[in-house]
């Protein structure tokens, strides 16, 4: 277990001093881990050799950015002891298989809290620990589905827009995991004692639909596609292509809001259509006549300065050099890389990207060296150069 004497390295951020293991996979656990080490933990991501990775070179796998890396094979005889070692110098560990997977290979949340009873055993998975689903295959499309998320998105003559797996992954999944592990985290200091936090991605999306669920008890949502006025059911919430194929963005929900981007597009007439739905359609027509009549930049120009609540479409590579998330620096180039720079923003304890993605394996002699587990280092599993 960790003491006041264990060496600890340096590091930036709230949670500098916090320890971390990562059990290696794919999506929304690394990403978990990736926000804990932006924010200053130090993470030290437990890869299998020939594991899972991105389908890239791992150099550019972001989301194994500030971390450190160890290769240990936990089908070894002293693999899970290796593990173990770690997880009893740890504050948090993150894993990410299938339900009892853990617990086969010896380092399940009962292993671990037996050599560390503080320990917050973090578990990311798409369905949960327990359900009828529980230990099927699944990805992020199937998850949102089940939800009723999945099937709120989109245009309603169309199937349902697959939002990539921002929604189901990521904000359903990695924030609800961190959230959750920092709060046991919180519990631990307090009470010595660990424990076991179930992070479901169904659950993490479910609950982000809160605001929705209470509109649809009050009458005030209808329970399909297209039909609402944050899905694109209303005209002034929504986007709009322009004339050289480009689209803007639209969200002028209050009267003033809305009243000025009529009168920038031209359209004061339609000041009378914003709550008459009667006029939606005839709104959305002559609003997306307008925008097609000028280029994407012609109309960015004409919004600009004001708060009429429109923005261009930008793609992932345009982003990165609007005025605003450059000056903010909203993305940041570390190792040839252009990416998100660590988010949200303190004012006593700043982040940064400290170091590029870990490579597998590269960490082992200094991780072994910080947490002071000597055996840790294999030399058959340690890359040539660490």
């Amino acid at each position: 277990m960790t003491t006041a004497a264990t060496p600890r390295t340096s590091g930036h951020g709230p949670l500098s001093g916090v320890r971390v293991v990562e059990l290696a996979g794919i999506g929304p656990g690394p990403f978990a881990a990736m926000l804990l080490a932006d924010l200053g933990a130090d993470v030290v991501r437990v890869d299998r050799p020939g594991g899972p990775g991105l389908a890239i070179d791992p150099a550019h796998d972001i989301t194994n950015r500030n971390k450190r890396s160890v290769v240990v094979d936990l089908k070894a005889p002293d693999g899970p002891a290796r593990v173990l070692d770690l997880a009893e110098r740890a504050d948090i560990l993150i894993e990410g298989y299938r339900p009892g997977v853990a617990e086969r290979l010896g380092v399940g949340p009962g292993d671990c809290h037996a050599r560390n009873p503080r320990l917050v055993y973090g578990r990311m998975t798409g369905w949960g620990q327990d359900g009828p689903l529980a230990d099927r295959a699944g990805h992020d499309v199937a998850y949102i589905a089940l939800t009723g998320t999945l099937g709120m998105i989109g245009r309603p003559d169309e199937p349902p827009a697959v939002p990539a797996n921002l929604l189901g992954d990521y904000a359903g999944g990695s924030l609800y995991l961190v959230v959750g592990v920092l709060a046991a985290l919180h519990h631990a200091r307090a009470s010595g004692t660990g424990q076991v936090v179930d992070a479901a991605i169904v659950d993490g999306t479910a609950h982000l639909s809160a605001m929705i669920h209470g509109m649809l008890a009050a009458g005030g949502w209808q329970d399909r596609r297209g039909a609402n006025l944050l899905d694109g059911g209303c005209p002034y919430y929504g986007t709009y292509e322009t004339a050289d194929g480009g689209y803007m963005a639209v969200g002028a929900l209050e009267a003033r809001f809305y009243e000025e981007f009529l009168h920038r597009l031209g359209l004061d007439d339609l000041a009378p259509a914003r709550k008459d739905w009667t006029r939606w359609g005839e709104l959305r027509e002559r609003v997306a006549a307008r925008f097609k009549s000028r280029s994407r930049d012609e109309w960015t120009a004409l919004f600009e300065g004001s708060d009429a609540c429109v923005a261009p479409v930008l793609s992932l590579g345009e982003a990165p050099h609007h005025p605003h998330l450059a000056a903010r620096g909203t993305f940041s180039h570390h190792g040839g890389i252009t990416q998100p720079a660590p988010a949200p923003r303190f004012s006593a304890t700043p982040t940064t990207v400290r170091t590029g993605p870990a490579l597998p394996g590269a960490g082992t002699e200094t991780v072994a060296r910080d947490w002071g587990i000597p055996d840790l280092v294999n030399d058959d599993l340690v890359p040539d150069g660490d």
